[in-house]
């Protein structure tokens, strides 16, 4: 087991936009090593989310689609005599953050017939509103963990 816990590395900034949070979804929609592909993407997909919204800073309705999307709380398997629990967990805001991403990312990899840039905007709008498939995704996972409220005290 490791003694110290590892030390942070601060994502880079965007230039663009010079955000952190921007600079790491940058990252995460990366295939391959295209970075220079998947910052059009995500610009072009930050430019339509600005024209649907109307917001004159594209970076608040940003953050507010990722913490419309943010889990607060998660279930993780614990294994306690032979059988396993889903205990509740509260989720950082970082990890929450990653999480969200994430889940935006790979909804919009789902979606089929149009450019990547338009699903990803429409994703992020969509969790803009506090609705789509996002959004259901953390209710869900809030709601199996207050359904295993009750194995709490088996945390660690």
């Amino acid at each position: 087991m490791r003694r110290h816990r590892a030390e942070k590395r601060s994502a880079q900034i965007d230039p663009k936009y010079k955000s952190q949070l921007v600079a790491g979804f940058i990252g995460m929609m990366m295939l391959e090593g295209k970075k220079t592909l998947a910052e059009r993407i995500v610009y072009r997909a930050l430019d339509i989310l600005k024209k649907k919204t109307n917001e004159e800073d594209v970076l608040k309705a940003f953050g507010k689609s990722v913490e419309n999307v943010r889990p607060k709380l998660q279930v993780k398997s614990r294994r306690v005599g032979g059988s396993t629990y889903q205990i509740p967990m509260e989720v950082s805001p970082l990890k929450g953050n990653s999480i969200a991403l994430r889940w935006m990312r790979d909804l919009a990899r789902k979606k089929k017939g149009k450019p990547m840039e338009i699903k990803l905007a429409e994703e992020l709008f969509a969790a803009f509103k506090g609705e789509g498939p996002a959004v259901k995704k953390r209710d869900e996972t809030h709601k199996m963990a207050e359904a295993n409220k009750a194995f709490a005290h088996l945390k660690w």
